[in-house]
């Protein structure tokens, strides 16, 4: 499932992010969503979220 559409993801959702340091390489880290920091309802980089660890990426897998 695609990170793009805001009304996808909700708080306490598995999914996997790409860091900001990682957008080279497009390395996933996993984590759960804690805030969902996009306000647009669609982004075509992924959603940006702020995961419980504290580290922050734009959605690119939602896990189920």
């Amino acid at each position: 499932m695609s990170g793009n559409d805001r009304v996808s993801i909700k708080p306490g959702l598995h999914v996997m992010v790409v860091l900001k340091a990682d957008q080279s390489s497009g390395k996933l880290t996993g984590g759960i969503v804690k805030d969902i920091l996009t306000s647009s309802a669609v982004h075509p980089h992924g959603i940006k979220v702020r995961l419980e660890n504290g580290l922050i990426g734009r959605v690119k897998e939602i896990k189920t």
